[in-house]
Order: structure tokens, then sequence, then C-alpha cells
């Protein structure tokens, strides 16, 4: 497994509470948050608790929909807009925090860095490879940076997983697993016109569970393996499924196989029987080590050795701030590091819509809003492929049917 190097954290300070460096006085800067419903009400939050200790201040909200309840409360009196360049040019943002539906990013995201703001771009960075490259290129003309949002690849933990196998800890690595399984109900689907969308009128959404809840455990595990930048992937393998009535996958598997020869593969559903903190764990020849990528908890587990370390992780939009005011502070996640993941994203997007897990193999429990689909034996079969590295067809799931081989563009094709 290829060891590179991650940016150093801002000015070396200590992280504070919840991972995140925010006491540093020197750090300022002026935001535009794109997209304030859903996940972008977390931004709002963070943003909130870094105005109490910094120079950070929220600037404006652009929005087609009117802000109410403790969402108006969180933006306070700036101005909200539902045009982007009309912010932009009103208030004159250091930078911009696109947190919109996938098919939107690459378009608003351009726009704010042609208006001359930076950017913090919600995972995933595009719907497709094609859309990616152009935002890519576009960033680039620009001048601006542009970090993206998966917050797990800010943490130490990743640093620490890898000194560990460098050092020999769990001898040679044969591979990386990741068993995910979530709850997620009917209202989950029904938040947006987007939700649980392949394509919206004719335009690729990909909103699948590898490629949205799910996008930090692939992300985290390439890059575990070193294997985030362009020529690191030889091959990827999915399949696709749904429980639920949507056109896209809630439960699914992935096999990847990187340039240096390392395996992946991640299984994840929302159809769980009960939900639980996703998981990473490299495989050795002498052990393993375990990563909860939302904690930032670290388990080695080699002969006589089980250790466990908790890590801390830097706020990416401090991270790019800090750039922001000193170019030698490099980015956690500029966009060339997402590069295998957006393979993976388009393996997903071309491979055969998602095959149904029929009635006699899923049952529904709740009603309403609280509706949602269970896929009996899920959890194991989850952890059966982590634990293998085996796809779940492999895995003899009744269900199950083979998936599809996409060859990177690093082995030749497109």
């Amino acid at each position: 497994m290829a060891a590179t190097s991650r940016a150093a954290r801002p000015d070396g300070a200590d992280p504070g509470e919840g991972g995140s460096v925010s006491d540093t006085p020197e750090l300022s800067g002026r935001v535009v948050l794109v997209g304030a419903h859903g996940h972008g009400r977390w931004h709002l939050q963070n943003l909130r608790r870094l105005a109490a200790t910094t120079g950070v201040r929220l600037v404006g909200v652009c929005d087609r929909r009117a802000l109410h309840g403790d969402l108006l409360d969180l933006a306070g009196d700036v101005p909200v807009s539902p045009s982007l360049p009309d912010l932009v040019a009103e208030t004159a943002p250091d930078v911009t925090i696109v947190c919109t539906p996938i098919h939107t990013h690459t378009d608003l995201a351009l726009a704010a860095v042609g208006a001359g703001s930076h950017v913090l771009l919600e995972k995933p960075p595009a719907p497709t490879l094609a859309e990616y490259r152009r935002l890519v290129s576009g960033i680039d003309a620009s001048g601006m940076a542009c970090q993206i949002g998966f917050q797990s690849l800010g943490s130490e933990a990743i640093d620490r997983v890898r000194a560990l196998v460098a050092d020999g800890a769990i001898g040679d690595v044969r591979g990386i697993g990741g068993a995910c399984a979530w709850v997620r109900d009917a209202s989950y689907y029904g938040r947006a016109t987007w939700a649980g969308r392949r394509t919206m009128d004719g335009v690729p959404v990909v909103d699948g569970a590898l490629t949205n809840p799910f996008a930090h455990a692939v992300a985290t595990a390439l890059a575990l393996a070193g294997a985030s930048g362009p020529g690191s992937l030889r091959s990827v393998e999915v399949e696709l499924y749904r429980a639920n009535p949507i056109e896209a996958d809630d439960t699914s598997c992935l096999r990847l196989r990187t340039a240096d020869d390392v395996v992946i593969t991640i299984a994840a559903t929302l159809a769980a029987e009960r939900p639980r903190t996703p998981r990473l764990v490299v495989h050795g020849s002498a052990g393993r080590i375990s990563l909860d990528y939302k904690t930032g908890t670290v388990r080695l587990q080699a002969g006589d050795v089980d250790e466990t370390t908790v890590h801390p992780s830097t706020d990416l939009l401090e991270n790019l701030l800090a750039h922001v005011r000193d170019p030698g502070v490099g980015l956690l996640v500029p966009p060339r590091a997402t590069h295998s993941f957006m393979e993976v994203v388009e393996a997903v997007r071309c491979a055969p819509d998602p095959a149904e897990i029929t009635a006699g193999h899923r049952h529904a429990e709740g009603d309403g809003d609280t509706a949602r689909q269970v896929v009996p034996g899920i959890d194991d079969l989850v952890d059966d492929a982590a634990e293998t590295l085996r796809l779940f067809s492999e895995l003899a799931a009744p269900w199950a049917r083979s998936g599809t081989t996409r060859l990177t563009d690093a082995a030749g094709a497109r």
C-alpha cells in the first residue's frame, strides 16, 4: 500500500474539541453559503462556531427557498438571494460553500471561482467524470482554490493507519474492506426531488449508496491505499441493488484494484436490520487495522497487540481559509485528490440500473414517512464482504447477480 504525504495542519495548531482548529485568531474570511437546507444546516452551524472564535463570518446565503425557523436564526440578518452571481457581486466573499444537489455542483462552483471566490464544494464533486474534468479545468484556469468536502480526509487517523502499515505493523497488506450499514426511511427519499435518482430530466444525478451517503467510505479507503489521484486504479467492479422504490442503488458493493495491486471492497446498505457506524479494515498477513472514519478511531490488532487510538480532524473550511491566507498550507482535499473516487462514480453511473431485491427477500417496517425496507441478513452479508473482500454475488446472496467491471482510463479503456 503506497504512502503519500498529506497537507500540513494550519499553523501547526493543536485541534480543538471535535477535532478542528477552532482557536486560530488569524483565521478570517467572508463566506457565502449556497444551499442552506439539508446538509447546509451543518455548514450554518459550523460557521456560527467559527464566528464565535475567529474572524470567519457568513455574509450571504444563496437559496431558491426562503429560510425559516432555525435556518433563519443561524443565518442571521445576512442577505438571502436565489441568484449566486448577484449575491457574490453584492457580498464579495472570500469563500463560497456549494452545498446543493449533485448535478448542480459544477456550474455553481465554476460560477463562484469565475467571480473571484474560492470554493468549498460538497461531495461528490460531480455526477460524471466528464463534469469532474470540466470542473478541474475551470478551477485551474481561474487560479482560485477549491476544496472538496470529504471531511473524513481531514482526519489525522489516515496518517496513523498509513504509518502503521509503513512500519510493518500488520505485515503485507492483502486488501481493504469496508462495511457500511445504515437505516433510511421514506422521508429520506422524499426530502428532495433528486434523492434516490440516477437521472433527472435526462441529466445524471447518481445519488446512490456508494456515491453519496457512503461516499466517505469509498474516498477514505482510496486515501488509505494511496490511490486517490489520476492513474491510481486498474479496475472497478460494481453490483447495484435496490430494496426501495427508487431509481438508484440503496444496497450495493464494489471492488477496486489499484495500480499497486491493492484490493478494496466496500459493501453498503441503507436497508439494514440495525444501523451502525461504518468501518474500514486494512487486512494484513500479520494483523489488521480498523478505522471508524467518523470518529477518527483506529484499532490495531496484531499478535499480542490490541491498541486503540483516537485522532483529531482539521475542519476543511478552516484548512481552505488557511491556504488562502498562506499558499504554503496545502489543501487537504484538492479536486485532483478525488479523481479515483470519480472513476467509481462513473462506474456506478455506467452500470446497468440496480436490480430489485424482490419482496421475498425484503420486508417493510413502519408506515408513512417512517416506513422503511429491511433486507434480512444484509448486516452479516456486509460484514462478510468486508472481511473476505468478495462481492455479494460471490457470497451467494439469493437476490444477487454478477456485477459489471469497468477498466479505468489508466488501464487504457474509456
